[in-house]
């Protein structure tokens, strides 16, 4: 996939710049599974991604430290729908995998 040129994809952005896109290949309600191709501004908020699923995996010791790296990661980046911008989310990204929720 070419980044910026899938049509159908949900893209990811830090800010004003395109920092990756996700093309959808699966849906259990609520969730929806695909494909993520990075560009290289992804980098920058990569260790943000990193540190919340590190911490999903330990929810049940401390939800309310993962709720704030969730944060982080919310402030730092929004996403856009095939039909446009989404207002909330809840998105997790782990290598050239992404699952999320709206």
């Amino acid at each position: 996939m070419v980044v910026g040129r899938d049509a159908d994809a949900w893209r990811l952005f830090c800010g004003d710049e395109l920092c990756g896109e996700i093309t959808v290949d699966d849906v259990d309600w609520p969730w929806a599974y695909g494909g993520f191709v990075a560009t290289p501004v992804f980098a920058e908020v990569k260790p943000l991604f990193e540190r919340e699923l590190g911490l999903l995996e330990e929810i049940g010791e401390d939800s309310q430290a993962w709720e704030a790296a969730y944060d982080e990661v919310a402030a730092a980046v929004s996403l856009v729908s095939p039909r446009g911008a989404v207002a909330e989310f809840l998105l997790h990204i782990e290598g050239d995998r992404a699952w999320f929720r709206t």
